[in-house]
């Protein structure tokens, strides 16, 4: 983005402190009895969970707690319970904004929907965001966690993910790693996250018990707080390069080929299942539309100097020896360098993103990572 003139500073009107004591009264900006959080442009996945978890609620976070709830959301947004209820942008219901000419204003379904409907996964190219309301999600009970086996348990616990996946209920999303920390040895787990109780979900996953020799177990209730234990992904900033494809499919053709090769030098090859409410958007949804692909591949190694090119080198190999199951789509959030946002919309939802910014911002005063105007 340029520099910010001086009259971005003017982000309040009158009659704004009603609406800080309003949220005042409620603890971290939550108002239970209406499922609804407020959150500032600052505010993490972490800190919402903290505070709606006592309370029996959840948002739609990711996996890593630092996460910025704005930017996440403002790209759609896909984490532990999007199979239930789809992206997080589905889930804002008001956004506090600052346009390109430097006035502050609110924006809903009812106050402006075409740009409502733009920033709701079409990312951060319209205006500088204040503040969310998200809706919240029952959540009285959680079950989940992560299980690890050594590397030549993958094979079983790939067939084990597929079965599962397979028939899982919405409530229900699992993630495989197969890792390859530096210097140590090659594993693989399962990632889990059930909405719902801890019984059910052991039924759920039952199929696991009959993988024997599991490094480590830590399925059990899972406070809403600790959501991002499960993955248990760095909170520091760190050099890595990150790729993501969106897969029409797993089948056995395909398993043979993610397992025929060593991971290194990547540091994990993911698959998430997907499905559920992501593939079919409610008549409310934003720009990030509807994923019809079943799993996501993530594909992650280091970025230093030294690594940087064998681990661009090996996420192309990968993508090269599954490319009958690629379909070129990828969501907003999981864009990396060289792609555009092209890659994450339907050409008529581009055109229609590439208008509002035409309208909305005809200086181009806001220019996202991934710019919609190309």
């Amino acid at each position: 983005m340029h520099g910010i003139p001086s009259h971005f500073l003017r982000t309040r009107k009158k009659g704004d402190d009603n609406d800080d004591q309003r949220f005042a009264r409620c603890p971290q900006g939550v108002r239970a009895e209406e499922r609804v959080v407020r959150v500032g442009a600052g505010v993490k996945w972490g800190q919402v969970l903290a505070a709606a978890g006592p309370l029996g609620l959840t948002g739609l976070s990711g996996s890593a707690p630092g996460v910025s709830v704005t930017g996440y959301t403002l790209g759609g947004g896909v984490g532990w319970f999007s199979r239930k209820y789809g992206f997080a942008s589905d889930s804002v219901r008001a956004i506090d904004i600052v346009d390109a000419d430097g006035e502050p204003g609110r924006v809903s379904a009812e106050s402006d929907p075409e740009l409502f409907w733009a920033l709701r996964g079409g990312g951060g190219d319209f205006a500088v965001v204040t503040a969310l309301e998200l809706e919240l999600y029952p959540a009285p009970v959680l079950y989940g966690g992560r299980v690890i086996w050594p590397e030549h348990r993958t094979r079983e616990v790939y067939d084990a993910f597929l079965e599962i996946t397979a028939e899982a209920p919405r409530e229900l999303s699992v993630w495989i790693n197969r890792l390859q920390p530096p210097g140590a040895a090659p594993m693989v787990t399962l990632d889990l996250a059930y909405l719902g109780e801890a019984a059910q979900g052991e039924d759920l996953l039952a199929r696991l018990d009959k993988i024997e020799g599991a490094i480590s177990d830590s399925r059990g209730v899972v406070p809403v707080a600790a959501l991002g234990a499960i993955a248990a992904e760095p909170t520091d900033p760190a050099p890595s390069i990150a790729r993501a494809e969106l897969l029409t499919g797993l089948d056995a053709d395909a398993v043979e080929l993610l397992l025929a090769k060593p991971v290194e030098p990547l540091i994990n090859v993911q698959i998430r299942h997907l499905g559920g409410a992501l593939a079919e958007p409610g008549g409310g949804a934003g720009a990030s539309g509807a994923v019809a692909e079943p799993y996501l591949l993530g594909l992650l190694g280091l970025g230093l100097p030294h690594a940087a090119d064998a681990t661009r080198a090996k996420q192309a190999e990968v993508v090269a020896d599954l490319e009958a199951y690629i379909s070129g789509r990828k969501p907003y959030t999981v864009l990396s360098p060289g792609d555009t946002a092209a890659k994450s919309f339907s050409g008529s939802a581009l055109a229609r993103l590439r208008e509002i910014k035409r309208a909305r911002d005809p200086h181009n005063v806001f220019r996202a990572n991934y710019p919609v105007h190309g």
